[in-house]
């Protein structure tokens, strides 16, 4: 079986590794895999070292980039060119980008041929992930309607199945957004490779005098790109807010984008800037805490990571956040004290301190929700059990192609 992966680029991020790791692990006797990928933009961090250190060699379509432009129309052509001389069985886009010219193409593949005059268009099924979506917090109302119409005349014209990677992404795309029936979607939450438990343990001391945490500190990481949509700003308010409360609170930032330099200008004296960084997963045992402030979310790698090493989270409460967490057990005045990590309703730094402080001050919470979280992720969110979910899912659209 053929497939044919898109994405809008390989930055720095979740997504990226996720269409690498699936690109290696569905190509073998019975898939042929090939994955392409827009070009990354200047200030953004590129990841195609990553697909190579997983032997994926990506087809680069270098005018394919994250905003919209004139150069869309060259990549849809190139694009429909690629998949002209593949000739996939499935065509699978990730992201916003290239899930909208991605599909286009495949449209236009399938139907502009002579055996559609007699009801046999190509046959090829195209699937669409959400990571996310830019349905708020991205743009102004009117850019927002018009990719929600978009996204609405793909699904319904040019999609035979939509991935979304959480419960509570599938109620929002579906149900509020209003994309898409309720039959086309399959949930398959993410999947990534955990490292054993006791290089974990062993890496904490000599990572935290690493990078000058002391004993007494308790370190907040926060890792990603340095975004408008993580909203940053949050963050260092509660910095700022805690560094006059106590003097114990060290804050970590582990990523790179547009807004670091703003962000350092502003950031308190108890907030400490790593950059991009490719041993996160090494970095991660230095944190007693890890924050996420995002204004929107699909389900983010960092805090699965994070919760693979037994480090708590405190996080707005977005997209798939909510599922990670679970369930609520306790509410503290816009504080959720919930089952894998704590949840911030009302985005305001002294909420976002509170959560903090109610986990430190409880060592008990601390260690039921370590406990949870890590044998939740690593039950549920394995690289393995992500490539067999989709391997089913191609296995069943192939079945239904023929039949």
């Amino acid at each position: 079986m053929r497939i044919l992966r898109i994405i809008a680029r390989l930055n720095v991020g979740g997504p990226a590794r996720h269409v690498v790791w699936l690109t290696r692990n569905l190509s073998n006797d019975d898939f042929d895999s090939v994955l392409v990928a827009g070009s990354v933009p200047e200030g953004e961090e590129d990841m195609a070292y990553f697909a190579s250190q997983n032997g994926v060699e990506p087809i680069f379509i270098q005018q394919m980039s994250r905003e919209l432009s004139l150069r869309d129309f060259v990549s849809l052509g190139r694009i429909y060119r690629t998949i002209a001389k593949y000739k996939p069985d499935v065509i699978h886009t990730h992201t916003a980008k290239a899930g909208t010219i991605g599909r286009i193409a495949a449209f236009c593949y399938k139907w502009l041929t002579p055996s559609t005059l007699v009801g046999r268009p190509r046959r090829v099924r195209v699937v669409h992930t959400f990571h996310g979506h830019v349905f708020h917090s991205y743009y102004g109302g009117t850019k927002t309607r018009i990719f929600l119409m978009i996204e609405r005349m793909l699904a319904r014209f040019a999609t035979d199945r939509i991935i979304a990677i959480s419960e509570q992404q599938f109620r929002e795309i579906c149900f509020q957004f209003r994309v898409g029936r309720a039959e086309q979607f399959t949930i398959v939450p993410l999947g990534t490779e955990f490292p054993p438990l006791h290089d974990y343990q062993q890496n904490r001391v000599a990572t935290r005098r690493e990078l000058g945490i002391n004993a007494h500190e308790i370190a907040v990481g926060f890792t990603g790109r340095l975004t408008e949509i993580k909203n940053l700003p949050l963050l260092l308010s509660v910095a700022e807010l805690a560094g006059r409360q106590r003097s114990d609170l060290r804050f970590v930032i582990v990523g790179d984008g547009s807004l670091r330099p703003e962000l350092e200008r502003l950031a308190p004296p108890n907030v400490t800037f790593l950059g991009n960084r490719e041993d996160v997963a090494r970095l991660l045992p230095a944190f007693d805490i890890i924050a996420l402030t995002s204004k929107n979310e699909g389900t983010p790698l960092s805090l699965i990571e994070g919760m693979a090493a037994g480090i708590p989270f405190v996080s707005t409460a977005v997209g798939g956040v909510v599922d990670l967490a679970g369930d609520q057990e306790e509410s503290r005045s816009g504080v959720a004290i919930c089952e894998r990590g704590i949840l911030i309703h009302d985005q305001t730094p002294e909420n976002f301190l509170s959560g903090l402080n109610a986990l430190i001050a409880d060592p008990k919470l601390q260690n039921r929700i370590s406990v949870n979280a890590r044998e939740f992720v690593r039950n549920n969110y394995s690289l393995e059990r992500l490539t067999s979910d989709i391997e089913r899912i191609y296995r069943e659209l192939a079945s239904d192609s023929i039949s």
